[in-house]
């Protein structure tokens, strides 16, 4: 019969064992965000450095950059959606 204490440290390894996995699994989702919409986020804060840094021509050109970076992106995880193109690359125009 095992004792009140070796039940709770097999419950606390079990909870451990369950938030271990629960972060991996944001960790990959994550991963999977910026590989999508990773060139937009670089252009987003290199627009923002620009404009704090007083750079308006800068910030200007690097907002386009990500618009149309965020664009391709959105494009592309559309194109991804179905599994019947799943072995497919994505077509980037």
């Amino acid at each position: 019969m095992k004792t009140p204490m070796q039940r709770r440290r097999r419950v606390l390894g079990q909870g451990m064992t369950e938030y271990i996995i629960i972060v991996a699994l944001i960790a990959i989702a994550a991963i999977g965000v910026y590989n999508l919409y990773g060139r937009t986020m670089r252009h987003q804060t290199a627009a923002m450095a620009a404009a704090v840094g007083g750079d308006a021509q800068d910030a200007q050109d690097s907002n386009k950059s990500a618009t149309t970076a965020g664009t391709m992106a959105t494009k592309e995880a559309a194109a991804k959606i179905g599994l019947e193109n799943f072995s497919e690359p994505a077509a980037t125009k």
